[in-house]
């Protein structure tokens, strides 16, 4: 039995904030999932920067789904303060009795005490002093070497609320109308999707490595579909530049939702550490992952069928952006296209 455990059937409503990048929302989803599963009248709210919504949209177990812009502080001090009186009338007006605070964002010691929810769970952070401390009722630590969907799910376990293994699956649903111009697009069938791009170009592989393993792979008979964010587009117009197999490159031309109905259609994925290679595990599609300075034990592919390709170096992973912070990581570069290339025919070898 869990000291303090949080009696969920005396709870009306609960509020999740995850206050990160799209990825980490996505990895968010669970918590979601396992609330219901434990509490099934519970209605579930969630709290994320609105350009990351679209990672909870639809979801299941969701019941409002409420949004922070990250250019708030842009629009002047009046403006501002109506985004924010706004959202927190919102907030308030839900009467949650159960708070779940998924990083070390401040905002999250502020929404304890301005919400006012009986019970309230947030990081161990030992640099925040008392006042961090005492705004929420329960703590966890965090585990740096633990999958982050393993880590986000802690917080549930802090509250007496232990995940069955068939409910930490991390849910996304594209929508029907995502569905629908996915199906609308010439896509060739079967097809192998990758997305070699990131925000964070010290997570990326080389163009003319990917366009090896792109040509390797269409003269195996399997046809390729290029996906990025726009901008990111010029990373993949390197690549096709570079094949001979010229694949086809919708770089720019999906939506999140739309990147989630495509990506469930591959028979592989290949792709870096990024938020595809999430949505396409999360989609349930068998997934290949480049690693390289960040860690496959914290952020690798969930819960799906899949490899994960790293390189020898003694000093991976270390968390930083390239080599000496100069945005170019060796321990990507020198991976070879050998390795890549048998990860995915492995891969691929049960549906061939």
């Amino acid at each position: 039995m869990v000291k303090d455990a949080v009696p969920l059937g005396e709870c009306a409503r609960a509020l999740v904030v995850k206050l990160r990048h799209h990825g980490d929302v996505l990895l968010a989803a669970p918590v979601l999932s396992v609330l219901k599963a434990h509490a099934p009248r519970l209605e579930i709210d969630a709290l994320v920067y609105d350009d990351t919504a679209a990672m909870l949209e639809g979801h299941p177990a969701l019941a409002e789904l409420h949004g922070i812009g990250r250019e708030w502080r842009e629009l002047g001090a009046w403006a501002q303060l109506a985004k924010e009186y706004s959202l927190s009338r919102a907030l308030r007006a839900r009467r949650y009795d159960l708070l779940v605070h998924l990083t070390e964002h401040p905002r999250g010691a502020w929404l304890s005490r301005l919400l006012g929810a009986r019970y309230s769970v947030a990081p161990r952070v030992l640099d925040r002093g008392g006042w961090w401390r005492k705004s929420f009722t329960h703590l966890y630590p965090l585990v740096r070497n633990r999958h982050q969907v393993e880590v986000n799910l802690d917080a549930l376990r802090r509250i007496g609320v232990y995940p069955a293994l068939n409910e930490r699956k991390v849910h996304f649903v594209p929508g029907a109308d995502a569905e629908h111009k996915v199906a609308g697009l010439a896509l060739p069938q079967p097809f192998v999707h990758m997305h070699p791009a990131s925000r964070w170009t010290f997570k990326c592989w080389p163009a003319e490595r990917n366009a090896q393993l792109a040509d390797r792979l269409a003269a195996e008979g399997h046809q390729l579909v290029l996906t990025a964010a726009r901008e990111e587009s010029a990373f993949i117009d390197q690549i096709v530049a570079k094949t001979a197999s010229k694949p086809l490159n919708l770089a720019g031309k999906l939506s999140l939702k739309e990147l989630g109905a495509l990506t469930a259609r591959a028979r592989l994925f290949i792709g870096v550490d990024s938020m595809p290679m999430h949505l396409a595990a999360a989609m349930g599609t068998p997934t290949l992952a480049l690693f390289g300075p960040s860690s496959e034990e914290q952020w690798g592919p969930w819960n799906v069928e899949q490899r994960v390709v790293t390189s020898t170096h003694s000093c991976r992973p270390c968390g930083v952006d390239g080599c000496g912070g100069g945005k170019l990581s060796e321990c990507l570069t020198f991976l070879p296209v050998d390795a890549v290339h048998a990860a995915a025919r492995e891969l691929l070898a049960p549906a061939a």
